[in-house]
């Protein structure tokens, strides 16, 4: 069975393919990182849209997906993003934990893992 790597860098992936599974790496915002929660998940999960795109599929076959948030108090701000977003009917099991991201302006990372 091949393994597709989408954007592939020296350190990780953005996406990876095998068989008609497709895992993402935890995604971060780019343009809006120092932003608020609720920016920095709206500008994650269009990138999340893209990388599944190229890969694809879209946010309807997602299976499980991680969310970490360096504060919990931030969880309600980034639901509201989040439901938004989200197919109704699609949604896939789901862990948020808090935690210290890489970086100081980093406050939501996304992960999720998807069928073709």
């Amino acid at each position: 069975m091949t393994i597709q790597r989408i954007k592939p860098g020296p350190r990780m992936s953005g996406a990876v393919v095998h068989g008609n599974t497709v895992y993402l790496a935890g995604q971060v915002a780019a343009e809006t990182a120092g932003k608020s929660v609720g920016e920095q998940t709206k500008e994650i999960l269009s990138i999340i849209d893209g990388l599944l795109g190229e890969a694809g599929t879209d946010k309807t076959k997602i299976l499980m997906t991680n969310i970490w948030l360096t504060d919990m108090a931030t969880f309600q701000e980034m639901n509201a993003v989040w439901d938004s977003w989200v197919s109704q009917g699609n949604t896939p099991a789901r862990a948020t934990v808090e935690a210290k991201l890489a970086a100081p302006q980093y406050k939501v990372e996304i992960a999720v893992i998807a069928a073709k």
